[in-house]
Formats: C-alpha cells, sequence, structure tokens
C-alpha cells in the first residue's frame, strides 16, 4: 500500500514493486510510484540512507529492485528556509495551488546570493506562500526554475510543491523542443539587422578574462536565439537607428540574448555590460529619446510572453505582457525620433 507523503510534518511512503518493475533501478521505480517527489529529491533521500527494502538502507540510486519487494521511504520534515520572509510587493498574474506567474521589475533579484542576501524574489514569495509553500529539494523555498536577470523586467513563473517543480524543470529543459513551453522577449538594439528575422546558433560559456561576463565560445554550451523584426526606429537625420526585436530562446543561457545580440553586433540599448562601445550612438537621438535612455538604468529587455503546460491540469497556458512604463517611454519617443 501507498501512503501520501506531506513534507512539512514529515511522512513514511511505502511501495511494493510490481512484477513488471522487476529488475529496474530504484530510481526509475520511485520516479514513477512517488511522483509527488522530484528525481533530485528522490536521489537525495537514497543518497542519504531514508530509503530501504525491508530492514536494510539502499543508498544506490542504480541499485535494481525485484518483483514483491517492499520499498519504505523516510521523507523527513522540510527544514526551516535559510532565506527570511520579507513582504516585498509582488505583481502576480497567475497563481494556483501548483504555481505562480509573476511580472518582475527592474532591480529585483531573483534569488539570494553574496551581495543581495536580502530583498529578493525569493524572500518575497516565501512570505507570500507562508504554509502553502512546500519543501522543495527537503527546503522550504519556492521552486525556481529560471531565472530573470537583476534589471530584465517581466514574465517568470515559479513551483509551489514538488511535483509543479518537476513538471517544469522538465520543461524548461527540453525548451519547447517537443513541448509546450515558449519564453518571448521585447529587445530594443542597436542597428537594424539586415534581414527581417533570424537565428543565433553559438555557443556560450564564461568570459575568458571577465568573470562576471558570458561569452560566444566554441568552448560552451549549445545557445540557440531566434529573432524578429517588430519595428525600426530612425535617429535625428532620418536614418535607422534603432530596432525592436521578438526574440525567443531555444536553450536559456546565462545572459543569453545579450551576449547573443551583441554578438551580431546588435547590442541592447542600456546594456553597459555587453554593449559599451555603442554608448556614443545615443548622440544620434533626438533629445527625448536620448533622455528616455539615460534614464532607463538598465538593459531595455522585457520578457513579454510564456507559455507552459500546467503541471497538475496538463493545460497550456499562456501569458502575455505589456512593456512596463519605462520601456514603452523609451519606446514612443524612439518612433517619434524626439
Amino acid at each position: 500500500m501507498e501512503q501520501g507523503v506531506s513534507q512539512d510534518q514529515g511522512q513514511r511512503l511505502d511501495v511494493t514493486v510490481a512484477g513488471d518493475e522487476g529488475s529496474r533501478r530504484l530510481d526509475r521505480v520511485l520516479a514513477v510510484r512517488a511522483p509527488a517527489l522530484s528525481r533530485s529529491r528522490l536521489k537525495a533521500l537514497i543518497l542519504a540512507g531514508s530509503v530501504s527494502i525491508g530492514p536494510t538502507p539502499v543508498r544506490d540510486p542504480a541499485y535494481h529492485v525485484a518483483a514483491g519487494d517492499t520499498i519504505t521511504i523516510d521523507v523527513p520534515p522540510a527544514v526551516p528556509p535559510e532565506p527570511e520572509a520579507e513582504d516585498i510587493p509582488l505583481d502576480i498574474i497567475h497563481e494556483d495551488d501548483d504555481i505562480i506567474v509573476i511580472d518582475k521589475p527592474k532591480g529585483l533579484v531573483v534569488h539570494p546570493a553574496a551581495g543581495h542576501e536580502t530583498g529578493t524574489l525569493v524572500n518575497a514569495l516565501i512570505a507570500h506562500c507562508g504554509a502553502s509553500l512546500s519543501g522543495i529539494g527537503g527546503v522550504k523555498r519556492p521552486g525556481i526554475v529560471h531565472r530573470l536577470d537583476k534589471d530584465t523586467t517581466g514574465l517568470m513563473v515559479v513551483a509551489k510543491n514538488d511535483r509543479a517543480h518537476a513538471s517544469l524543470t522538465a520543461q524548461f529543459a527540453d525548451h519547447g523542443r517537443t513541448g509546450a513551453l515558449r519564453r518571448g522577449y521585447m529587445a530594443f538594439v542597436w542597428g537594424v539587422p539586415n534581414r527581417p528575422h533570424g537565428t543565433i546558433d553559438a555557443p556560450i560559456d564564461r568570459h575568458p578574462h571577465a568573470r562576471e561576463k558570458m561569452a560566444v565560445r566554441q568552448s560552451g554550451r549549445e545557445a540557440i536565439t531566434h529573432w524578429e523584426i517588430v519595428e525600426t526606429f530612425n535617429g535625428r537625420d532620418g536614418k535607422p537607428v534603432a530596432s525592436l526585436l521578438a526574440c525567443q530562446l531555444e536553450t536559456g543561457r546565462t545572459h543569453q540574448i545579450r551576449v547573443h545580440l551583441s554578438h551580431i553586433g546588435h547590442p541592447l540599448l542600456g546594456d553597459a555590460v555587453y554593449g559599451p562601445g555603442f554608448k556614443t550612438k545615443a548622440n544620434a537621438l533626438g533629445p527625448k529619446a536620448r533622455a528616455a535612455l539615460a534614464s532607463l538604468g538598465r538593459q531595455a529587455l522585457h520578457a513579454y510572453l510564456l507559455t507552459l503546460e500546467h503541471p497538475g491540469t496538463g493545460q497550456i497556458l499562456e501569458w502575455t505582457g505589456d512593456l512596463p512604463p519605462d520601456l514603452a517611454a523609451l519606446r514612443k519617443s524612439l518612433a517619434a525620433a524626439e
């Protein structure tokens, strides 16, 4: 008999291996029979000695079970979170028992890290979710399955329990190649590409000299970005100076869009890291556009589209978001060439 799993109080789960499951790996059997626990959580429990067959703990995820074996999983209570709850306002687009979709503002760091131990999205989510937040990986914290840079705005989804975390992690790992996942961005870039749409297929790795940056390098991991021109903008002299691109990710590397667009000679407006050589381009803008760019104080990038399969219902859901006020003002002033 199988029993439910409560990660708050701790729970014992018993699984009897069926005849057609004999000789399979322990972790693979449990992944099917204990879907409330993610694969990473199951592996951690096995390695910790919390999974046993009969009276004997089995610490090898690759152990081959036998038909009729009774597997016992002792799920310990989730430990308190390391990050603390903080009452930070969130712009919630959608929320249910499994997921939260938010419109992230500029300046909000996703996860606590050196230099940003507090005031993050995780701190805000812990406060918002309260007791409804399940123990992802044995720790009471939100399931962050993707991130946006501190100064990139837009749509993000967060898992509220292990089941949702496992489903979303798989979807983001697949990057929409076989599933429903789509992530769309609006990017204001310098210059105008020489064709209406294209694909950048260039591997990304850590920059060899500036460790805080990423770069296109043959030693890097596969990175693919699709783009198309949405709008072009002329400068004071009537010549094209910038454009708005709609980008979709086929992979999810750190700073991917910023690195890729810089690589093809069209860095983001306001990107001091990947487009410093284009700073003087602002002189070609009209005074209002130049003022809007100066007040932006960040890269002009917004995650406007998110499509996914709901981890609980299987329904395909899609959200779109308008440009935030600072980018809307930039777009208006660029379009007017003022």
